[in-house]
């Protein structure tokens, strides 16, 4: 898409082309047959028009107020998703902010519904105009974002992560480099988005480091400036969402939106750690979210919920309950990591679908699932973990949240 694409878009005719455009089929089945009709109504704006109208379709549920956006393929999949932009554009509630990446301005609909004033720019002066477009309430302008046009106002960034396809993992090769837009925001408020697996103990960071997962999927890191850290150093955002008419996990949502809940669970490095590891595993076993494990939380979150780990290096947790919100396995069995002895506890259990969770040991849970044949037909899994310096296997049912053990345990108590 080109500029003159884009100010073609906003006139008449081009929203006329969007509204043919979005009522054919874009399936993959009438995909030519719906590309051809568009290019018979405008040759030469046709592919600027498809662009926008499947980037919309993509945007649904990730972008608030995307079916309305100018918007392109690319910027719909580097864009945060709104539940997670929105939380983060909550912590800068009532600032001056300046969004130095703000590609077509998704965050930038977000920040305007919290801060008190709102600055993007982008290098790109195509994504710049968008941004400006879509976000009437927000200040856009074409800048280098190592060269922020602003004062006083909070910086906010997120560098791009891939090139020419392919994602980028060293911090001095992202778009800009890591290590320089940290250099540029050095003496001011700032936040900065990064891949979840970034080593972060490498960068010139002092303040926080957010860990934020979405409905299990761990989503990003966020670098928080000391000034606006409250002193935390570590932190898990652990996001689910739920529609607006089902009860949540941890009492009221955070936020409720087009009938989507965000229910919110926080843990930080200043909450109490104090928790047991011995071996021998209580009822069920529990794998902590991603968020929760990467940010170093586990004994934090462990403690909160009444659970302890079954080895004070291990991520896995035990406890006589599943937390609410999160899942867990029933312990039926402990086992060696020996393939006969698997095999026949597997076996006598009819096991014929296994789900198997390895920690702090060497063991590819694929290679290990073809090796133990099964050929029954109930679900179970295996959690696979290090206690001590060996390996142990227990052998457990199926993943299941808090409301089912609650039903098993009343069935159990009626028996």
């Amino acid at each position: 898409m080109t500029l003159d694409d884009l100010e073609f878009l906003c006139t008449d005719a081009g929203r006329d082309l969007l509204d043919l455009a979005a009522g054919l089929d874009w399936s993959r089945a009438h995909q030519v047959a719906s590309t051809a009709a568009v290019r018979r109504a405008d040759p030469v704006h046709a592919a600027a028009a498809i662009d926008v109208v499947t980037a919309r379709a993509r945007a649904r549920g990730r972008i608030r107020g995307g079916e309305a956006m100018l918007l392109t393929d690319e910027a719909v999949q580097q864009a945060t998703a709104w539940p997670v932009a929105a939380l983060r554009a909550q912590r800068l509630s009532g600032r001056a902010v300046h969004d130095v990446t703000c590609s077509v301005g998704a965050d930038l609909g977000e920040l305007v519904r919290t801060a008190d004033r709102v600055i993007g720019s982008d290098l790109d002066p195509l994504r710049a105009r968008m941004a400006a477009l879509n976000v009437p309430d927000a200040l856009v302008c074409v800048a280098d974002a190592l060269a922020p046009p602003s004062r006083d106002a909070v910086l906010v960034a997120d560098p791009a992560r891939r090139t020419g396809g392919r994602r980028v993992h060293d911090p001095a090769r992202l778009s800009p480099p890591l290590p320089d837009l940290l250099a540029t925001a050095t003496d001011r408020d700032h936040v900065i988005k990064c891949a979840p697996g970034l080593d972060t103990s490498v960068l010139a960071h002092s303040g926080e480091v957010e860990l934020v997962s979405l409905d299990g999927s761990v989503r990003e890191a966020c670098l928080w400036s000391s000034g606006l850290s409250a002193g935390v150093r570590r932190r898990a955002t652990v996001v689910r969402t739920t529609t607006d008419d089902r009860p949540g996990p941890w009492g009221p949502p955070r936020l409720v939106s087009d009938g989507v809940a965000v229910h919110v669970e926080e843990v930080t490095d200043g909450d109490d750690d104090e928790v047991d590891a011995h071996g021998e595993p209580d009822r069920f076993i529990v794998d902590p979210d991603g968020a929760v494990v990467r940010a170093g939380l586990v004994r934090h979150w462990a403690l909160r919920h009444g659970l302890r780990q079954l080895d004070p290096r291990i991520a896995h947790l035990t406890g006589p309950r599943i937390p609410d919100g999160y899942t867990g396995f029933e312990v039926l069995e402990r086992c060696r990591l020996d393939r006969k002895q698997l095999r026949r506890a597997l076996r006598q259990r009819d096991c014929g679908s296994l789900e198997i969770l390895v920690r702090g040991v060497d063991t590819d849970p694929d290679v290990l699932r073809r090796s133990l044949a099964l050929s029954g037909s109930q679900p179970l899994a295996l959690v696979v973990t290090r206690i001590g310096s060996s390996a142990a296997v227990f052998v457990c049912g199926p993943r299941t949240g808090r409301t089912d053990t609650e039903h098993l345990t009343t069935a159990h108590s009626k028996t």
